[in-house]
């Protein structure tokens, strides 16, 4: 698989500057949350033709790579409660 720098796109111009799909309109935070909602792949491709498996899979390491630079502190044991 390719990386998702080939596929997201940020334009401070669009979409409030998100990170969307090939320029689109569509964000990351579009197809994440219709994955989330528990539309399938195929449900999404067919909702929107000019998306690929590709773009869906793009959206998925982008959200992981974010993830993975997520840093964490801490948290004060009586906090935790």
């Amino acid at each position: 698989m390719s990386s998702y720098r080939d596929v997201i796109t940020i334009e401070a111009g669009k979409r409030g500057g998100k990170p969307c799909i090939r320029g689109l309109r569509i964000t990351v935070g579009d197809v994440l949350g219709w994955l989330a909602a528990g539309m399938s792949a195929q449900e999404i491709l067919d909702d929107f033709p000019d998306l690929t498996e590709k773009d869906i899979c793009a959206c998925l390491d982008y959200a992981a790579e974010r993830e993975r630079r997520f840093v964490t502190y801490p948290v004060p044991d009586e906090a935790a409660v």
